[in-house]
């Protein structure tokens, strides 16, 4: 009986290590595709003879020279970064006192507004070109990427508020009361009780709003054109696909460079970014 249940457990055990490589497998088949596409000669790609998945023909680096030498990349890197935290911290700095506010002042408006606030990012994009044409037209932003530091947040802080709105309805009201018992206000409860207990949900804005900066297309191509002025999204395939000719060595190098930064960060800070969804979806 023992044996037989040894032999099962092995059986499972074995069949979930499969299917966990099978699907690790599966999931990397595109970095791997990349990196392997990105050193190809064109002669080695554009033959449809040639295995794709191996180097038929000595690899090169001239198509990694090309984005890093012949394109703009850096630029588009530091402008990327620089609006991905200039929204984050914009995201954190609106969402935070909001949330807040909607979870434990007890407003009569708190459940609509929160309603509401949610129901702005279900308004698809292309319905507010015009209306935001105009913000950005009267800031005196136009063809600058300060316009998308003022444009991303609208879409990052109603996600961002109603998951920390469920996120703080999860934390006890009594461990901030106790706060303010022993002396604090409620500002000062919530930095030193509320803040560091939320941490979860923050992480999980944080990561949002970064990776939507650097992954954000339709207003980074309408609103920019200037290539010192672009980000990652828009300023590779802006640079690499002329006319009918795409550089795909070089949008392959790029997508490596840009996705595993991104990776690594999604997997740094995993647990703590599923607490933070689960958190704020379970107690919404």
């Amino acid at each position: 009986m023992n044996r037989r249940y040894i032999r099962r457990r092995r059986a499972s055990r074995a069949g979930l290590y499969a299917l966990v490589t099978g699907f690790t497998l599966f999931a990397a088949f595109p970095f791997l595709w990349s990196l392997v596409t990105m050193f190809k000669a064109d002669q080695d790609l554009y033959q449809r003879d040639n295995n794709p998945f191996i180097f038929n023909k000595p690899p090169t680096l001239k198509h990694l020279d090309l984005l890093i030498n012949g394109t703009a990349f850096g630029t588009f890197v530091d402008n990327t970064l620089l609006v991905g935290l200039c929204v984050v911290l914009i995201t954190l700095a609106v969402s935070l006192p909001a949330a807040y506010s909607l979870a434990r002042l007890n407003l009569r408006w708190g459940g609509g507004m929160a309603v509401a606030i949610f129901f702005v990012y279900l308004i698809p994009p292309s319905l507010l070109f015009l209306s935001l044409s105009r913000v950005v037209s009267y800031l005196g932003l136009q063809d600058s990427r300060w316009a998308l530091v003022v444009l991303y947040p609208t879409i990052t802080i109603p996600v961002s508020v109603w998951l920390l709105l469920g996120f703080f309805k999860s934390i006890p009201k009594d461990i901030e009361e106790q706060a303010m018992v022993d002396g604090y206000s409620r500002m000062g409860a919530f930095v030193r009780t509320v803040l560091p207990l939320s941490f979860p949900g923050i992480v999980a804005v944080f990561v949002f709003s970064g990776t939507l900066s650097a992954s954000e297309f339709i207003y980074a191509l309408a609103f920019v054109s200037q290539t010192a002025q672009k980000t990652i999204s828009v300023g590779v395939p802006t640079e690499l696909v002329r006319g009918d000719v795409f550089f795909w060595q070089s949008l392959q190098a790029a997508t490596l460079f840009v996705a595993v930064p991104i990776a690594l960060v999604f997997n740094v800070f995993l647990k703590r970014f599923i607490s933070g969804f689960t958190m704020g979806a379970v107690k919404g």
